[in-house]
Parts: structure tokens; C-alpha cells; sequence
């Protein structure tokens, strides 16, 4: 684009919005794309432009919202969708439930080539409908549009945005402890994982609670996989006193324990474990108390069917603390991001 005087611009085409504000009106007196005419140039002047922006042929450069659509289009996200330009940006909306995933490292690529900013919700984070998920614009009117052509050449080779719908999975649940085998005292951990998992779309196919016994608890296990369970979850004997049986049990159906224990509070002694796609969590006693642990910030990642690893684990430690507010937040706080 050039800068030239309002009185030479005739024939030419306006490549920005030009704003007027008088008698209660605030909106576009000439719109971005207007031919300049013979008779503009007094209402032009009336708004103090002396001077205006005009295109200019092959110039290489591409104007702030056909910036935004581009580069909308290099990274799309099934489950979501943009709005149209607004103030030179587009917004990615979620329109379903679901794991939103951020390429991070090419996010910072793209952020690095100069004019283009991208900001995103964290990785791994649980959208809802509606939520904005995503904002792209250029920070100048005009860029060089060899800055998007490079975006757009990275976005080819991976993909930047990714929503994951949650799927549905069948849950076998595992209570531990022979003080509530033997009725001494009452489970509260039932209730607890019923109202979580009634959030996400699951089936639980029973509830088994078993006394201090390896063989019991490992013979309900099977039992729930043979009904067609693709997640297990363990409560009790998640501790490190040689009598707590969970881990052992988990060894012992064939199951590849990732961690037990993970960088975070509440819930440091979490268990998370793979049979094949089969999801295993062993889940420690603060889950029964607190409103929010660890167990909160993986059950959507487990929904999604992504996999935990244990990078993926030790790097809950940035952002592992919970703050225990009075009035919990989450997932809209700093607990849990990774």
C-alpha cells in the first residue's frame, strides 16, 4: 500500500476503513475496497484525512483480514469453526466437547516469522461448546503476504489446532480396603467417580469392592475386562506401604504401569497404566475430599483416547500445585496445564 493525498487518490481503491463519528453515529464512512471518486474527497477532507492509504499494484503485500482467512484456512480444527474477519481477526469457536491440542512448537514457529500473532487456550485443555479456542490476525494493517505463504508452507507439513472429541468408554470401577470390605466404615468414593464420569460420555459397568486380597481384586478386574471394559479405576492401597496391593495388582494383570506418581498436589500418588488401549487409573484418597485433583485434569485426556506418557505426566509439575481457592475454578486457573 501507499500513502497519498486524498486529492490524487481518485480512481484508486481505499485499503482500510476509514471511521466517522458525528451526530450519535460511529461506523464505516468509507468502506476498505472503495474506488476513491471526484466527489469523496470533500467528505474525506470533512473527517480530517488529508491523506489516505491506497493499494498499489503487485505490491506482494495482503491487507490484515484476508491475512485473517488465510490464515484461518492453513489450520482448521474439525469440531470447531471461524467467524468471519472482525477488527482484522478471526476467533476458532468450539462447537463440541472435546480436547483441545495445540502444536506448541509450531505455534512458536509461526508466531516467530514477524507480523502474525497467534494466541491459543493451553494445550490440553477441555473446551466446551462455544468456547474461543483460538485468535489469528497480523499486527499491521498490511503484511507481506510472503510471512503468510510461510505459515502457511509450515501448516502443510503439521497440523497446528486439533479438537478430539471425547469417546465413549466403559469403566470398571475397584474399591480397596478391608475396612470398607468389611463394612467398618462406609465408601464415599463411588459416589465421587459416578458424578465425574457422568460428565463425559461412559458407561460404568459396576462398582466391585474388595478386601486387602491380591487375587480378588485382580479376579474383578478381569471380570471387567472380559464385560468389555477400556478403563479401569482403582481407589485404595495407592500409598507406598508394603501392604498396599493396587499397584501390585495392576503388574499383575499384564498392565504397563507409566508412573506411580505423578508432579502434583492434590493426588501425588496417582497410578496411570496401559493393558494394551486399556486405560488404568489408580486414584488416591483426596479425590473423595477435595473438588479438584489430578484425577479431574487427566479423565478428559482419557476421554479424548490420547494416550499419557510419561513426558506428558512430568510435565504437570509446571502448574501441578492446586491453590485450593475457596471457590474452585477450575479448569479455568492455573492447575493442571501442561
Amino acid at each position: 500500500m501507499k500513502k497519498i493525498k486524498v486529492e490524487d487518490a481518485v480512481g484508486m481503491t481505499l485499503c482500510h476503513d476509514i471511521t466517522a463519528m458525528r451526530d450519535g453515529f460511529k461506523g464505516a464512512a468509507f468502506k476498505r475496497g472503495h474506488v476513491i471518486r471526484e466527489e469523496d474527497i470533500e467528505p474525506l477532507l470533512d473527517l480530517g484525512k488529508r491523506t489516505i492509504f491506497v493499494w498499489e499494484e503487485n505490491a506482494g503485500e495482503i491487507h490484515e483480514e484476508d491475512a485473517a482467512l488465510r490464515m484461518a484456512a492453513m489450520a482448521p480444527a474439525e469440531g470447531a469453526h471461524y467467524t468471519a474477519p472482525s477488527e482484522g481477526k478471526v476467533l476458532l469457536m468450539a462447537d463440541i466437547r472435546g480436547m483441545f491440542r495445540v502444536n506448541t512448537r509450531l505455534l512458536e514457529k509461526i508466531n516467530a516469522i514477524g507480523d502474525i500473532t497467534i494466541s491459543t487456550l493451553p494445550d490440553h485443555y477441555p473446551a466446551e461448546p462455544g468456547a474461543r479456542l483460538a485468535s489469528m490476525r497480523i499486527v499491521p494493517l498490511v503484511t507481506a503476504e510472503e510471512q503468510i505463504i510461510q505459515a502457511e508452507q509450515l501448516c502443510r507439513r503439521e497440523k497446528l489446532l486439533d479438537l478430539r472429541p471425547y469417546q465413549h468408554r466403559k469403566a470398571g470401577v475397584i474399591i480397596t480396603g478391608s475396612e470398607i470390605y468389611t463394612g467398618r466404615i462406609q465408601d464415599k468414593f463411588e459416589p465421587v467417580v459416578r458424578q465425574k464420569l457422568n460428565c463425559y460420555p461412559s458407561e460404568i459397568l459396576g462398582v466391585a469392592i474388595c478386601d486387602d486380597d491380591l487375587n480378588m481384586i485382580t479376579e474383578k478386574a478381569r471380570t471387567f475386562l472380559e464385560q468389555g471394559a477400556d478403563f479401569l479405576i482403582f481407589t485404595g492401597g495407592m500409598s507406598v506401604d508394603p501392604d498396599d496391593l493396587t499397584p501390585t495388582a495392576v503388574r499383575q494383570l499384564g498392565a504397563d504401569i507409566i508412573t506411580h506418581g505423578v508432579p502434583s498436589q492434590p493426588g501425588n500418588m496417582t497410578l496411570v497404566a496401559y493393558l494394551g488401549d486399556v486405560a488404568i487409573l489408580g486414584v488416591p484418597g483426596a479425590a473423595i475430599s477435595l473438588p479438584t485433583t489430578i484425577f479431574d485434569v487427566l479423565l478428559p485426556q482419557i476421554f479424548a483416547g490420547d494416550k499419557l506418557t510419561k513426558k506428558d505426566l512430568i510435565r504437570l509439575g509446571d502448574g501441578g500445585l492446586c491453590q485450593t481457592c475457596r471457590v474452585c475454578h477450575y479448569p479455568n486457573c492455573t492447575f493442571g496445564r501442561y
